[in-house]
C-alpha cells in the first residue's frame, strides 16, 4: 500500500497493492497499521455505498464538529471525478480544490480529513463509490457547498444534481468552523 501525499494537507491517495492471478486479483482497502503510523484515528464509524448514473454530479458534502469526519473513498465500479475543497480557514490551502479520477482500473482510494468538502462527478454509468467514514451520519450537522461556487472547471455543463445539492450556500457565503 502507497500513501501520497497531495498539496492540500491531510488529503492523501491510497494506492493498494493488488494480487493478480488466474482467477482475477485481490485487493486490500485498509491497513490499520500503516493508518495508526500516519496518526490517523481508524475507528470506522460508518460505510456506505452509491451508485450513479452518468453525468451524475453528487456534493459537495461534509459535517460540521462535533460530527465532522474524515473518510476514506473508492470507486469500485466505473469511474469517477472525485473532488475536495479545504474549509480549514487556517490552512495554506484554504478554499483551494484537488480533483482526481477514481475507477476501477487504477483502485485509488482518497483519505479525506476533517474540514474538507467532498463531491465527485460520475463519468460512466453505474459507477458504484465505497465510503468509510470515522463518525456516523448526523443530520443537523450535513452540510454542503454549492457545486460551481468553487474555483473548478467541471467537464460537464448540465449534470444531473438533487434538488438538496443544488440548495447547499456558495463557498464565497459559507462561514467555516474548521480549522487546521
Amino acid at each position: 500500500m502507497q500513501i501520497i501525499e497531495t498539496e492540500i494537507p491531510g488529503l492523501m491517495i491510497v494506492e493498494p497493492n493488488m494480487i493478480f492471478d488466474s482467477r482475477g486479483f485481490f485487493l486490500k482497502t485498509f491497513h490499520n497499521e500503516i493508518f495508526s503510523e500516519l496518526g490517523l484515528n481508524t475507528i470506522w464509524k460508518e460505510e456506505y455505498f452509491s451508485s450513479s448514473h452518468k453525468n451524475v454530479l453528487r456534493g459537495l458534502h461534509f459535517q460540521i464538529p462535533p460530527q465532522d469526519h474524515f473518510k476514506l473513498v473508492t470507486c469500485v465500479q466505473g469511474a469517477v471525478l472525485d473532488v475536495v475543497v479545504d474549509l480549514r480557514k487556517n490552512s495554506s490551502s484554504f478554499k483551494k480544490v484537488y480533483s482526481v479520477e477514481l475507477n476501477s482500473s487504477n483502485r485509488k482510494q482518497l483519505l479525506i480529513p476533517k474540514g474538507l468538502a467532498h463531491g465527485f462527478l460520475s463519468l460512466e454509468s453505474n459507477s458504484i463509490m465505497f465510503y468509510k467514514v470515522s463518525s456516523v451520519y448526523s443530520q443537523l450537522s450535513d452540510l454542503g457547498i454549492l457545486w460551481n461556487s468553487i474555483d473548478f472547471e467541471w467537464p460537464v455543463k448540465k449534470p444531473i444534481i438533487s434538488q438538496r445539492d443544488k440548495s447547499h450556500q456558495q463557498l464565497q457565503m459559507f462561514n467555516s468552523p474548521f480549522f487546521l
